[in-house]
């Protein structure tokens, strides 16, 4: 089993909730959990609109703008 299919039969069967509570668990802690957040935004990702990716894109290019130690 690749990892990508390990992290996602780990959360198949979460609720919405649960699903919420797994990112924020994730955010912010070890970068362990880093794969498992890019494999939940590659779904996220491939199952948006255009324009909702251009708001993530528009959102995470403001984020780093706005957290770079030049600004």
């Amino acid at each position: 089993m690749s990892l990508r299919e390990a992290i996602i039969k780990r959360v198949e069967d979460k609720n919405d909730a649960e699903l919420q509570e797994v990112i924020q668990d994730s955010i912010g802690n070890a970068e362990v959990t880093l794969p498992g957040l890019g494999v939940l935004f590659e779904i996220i990702w491939q199952h948006s609109a255009a324009e909702d990716r251009q708001r993530m894109v528009k959102t995470l290019h403001d984020q780093i703008q706005n957290s770079s130690p030049n600004s």
